[in-house]
């Protein structure tokens, strides 16, 4: 595209507004598609521009997450406020689910970001993962614990009903979880908890994002402080080979075959290991597949550069359909009580300090850590992470972020069984 020309993600801005009308018309004529015509054509367009806008937006792009905040909850609230018509959201929301687009996106992410890096970092980086991941965990629930005690709200009840919710790695994952858990040691029914646990889970995954946002304004100023979205320390080869892979269509074209395929991988796999989660062993297995060196350099780059195109282009798209399905803005601002917000905000920051602190010990970059193992537990599960990281500038960090979200989250079930009979 040509310099001084402006444009919204690479389109000049009067084609951009064209193509914008005939979709959004569409979506108010009741003939927008489904499937994902209408779903590509719905969310690019509003995710494009809004992202566009919070990129520009001065305090949104400095403090609060920029095009990610703004692509999540200005969705959210159309939806709130009843301006997006009922069939637009039901195409998206289809989208979203039954045509698996979020499960396509984070896929992609996991497969190119770990053939991308280099393998030895890789297995110090997994071996290590677990260090801030622990530290983060202790820290939220000291913190909220000792806050809890401050504002009278108790420090037992700090843990347990702020903490837990929060780091246990999303509702389906982890609140509808926790809650049987909760109402067999209180003997109550699990609505009785539900309601108690959900508002400082979407409040929590709020501050994740924007606390992400922080981090990457934090790394630009302190530039020692990050590895602008490389978890180990001393990587600059990774950056050079980086460098070197260019955006062919043949590499497009392997990246999403292979994608593809060790998705389905993982799916097979959990048929076999019931109970851990097919992302987990997708994870699992990419990873043993680079250690090991079972593809070739020419494989690996494709799905590295494949990796990089969703990172930019569908991003935007994601997190709209994040906002119209997965954010429900009512549950936030419900969440919005003086006692919840100083509870919350105490888990996301002991999260961050102990996360960053964890990572400095075993060689991690401090806001990377932070990030990984500290706020990808603090938010819901893999929308969370895709918001968090979107809001970072760091979406390299995606295959750390689900072992948060889905290991962590397993971790924090555990937990949570072994300890709230002397929390109750």
């Amino acid at each position: 595209m040509n310099e001084g020309r402006m444009e919204i993600k690479d389109v000049p801005v009067l084609y951009f507004g064209i193509f914008f009308v005939i979709v959004v018309a569409a979506a108010y004529m009741g003939k927008l598609p489904g499937g994902m015509v209408g779903g590509f054509g719905i969310t690019m367009a509003l995710g494009f521009l809004f992202e566009h806008v919070g990129d520009r937006t001065p305090i949104v792009k400095d403090y609060l997450g920029g095009g990610a905040i703004v692509c999540i909850f200005l969705s959210a609230a159309l939806v709130y406020w009843g301006v997006m018509p009922e069939k637009t959201k039901g195409v998206i929301d289809g989208f979203m689910k039954g045509g698996g687009f979020l499960t396509f996106y984070i896929a992609s992410l996991i497969t190119g970001s770990i053939l991308g890096i280099d393998s030895r970092q890789l297995v110090r980086a997994g071996a290590r993962f677990a260090v801030p991941l622990l530290l983060g965990l202790l820290a939220a629930s000291v913190l909220a614990g000792i806050v809890g005690l401050i504002i009278g709200f108790g420090w037992k009840n700090g843990i347990a009903y702020v903490t837990y919710p929060i780091m246990g790695g999303g509702l389906g994952a982890g609140v509808l979880p926790i809650s049987e858990i909760f109402a067999k040691a209180a003997n109550l029914k699990t609505d009785q908890i539900l309601p108690l646990l959900i508002p400082p889970m979407a409040l929590g995954n709020v501050l994740a994002i924007i606390a992400g946002g922080l981090l990457d304004k934090l790394g630009k100023a302190r530039p020692g402080l990050t590895g602008n979205g490389l978890l180990m320390k001393d990587t600059r080869h990774i950056e050079t080979e980086e460098k070197q892979r260019p955006l062919t269509m043949k590499a497009l074209g392997v990246g999403i075959f292979v994608t593809c395929t060790l998705l389905v991988l993982g799916r097979i796999e959990s048929k076999f290991i019931p109970g851990v989660h097919y992302y987990a062993l997708m994870i699992i297995s990419v990873a043993l597949i680079k250690i090991f060196h079972l593809l070739p350099e020419e494989i690996e780059d494709a799905c590295a550069v494949w990796f990089k195109f969703v990172a930019k282009y569908m991003t935007a798209p994601l997190l709209v359909g994040v906002g119209v399905t997965y954010t429900d803005l009512g549950m936030v601002l419900n969440a919005l009580g003086i006692q919840n917000i100083v509870l919350v905000v105490a888990v996301v920051v002991g999260a961050i300090v102990g996360a960053g602190f964890g990572g400095t010990l075993v060689g991690f970059h401090p806001i990377e850590s932070a990030l990984a193992a500290g706020l990808c537990m603090a938010n819901m599960g893999g929308t969370g992470d895709v918001a968090v990281l979107s809001a970072a500038k760091r979406m390299e960090l995606m295959p750390f972020a689900q072992i948060s979200s889905r290991l962590g989250g397993a971790l924090v079930l555990i937990i949570v069984g072994l300890t709230l009979p002397i929390l109750m």
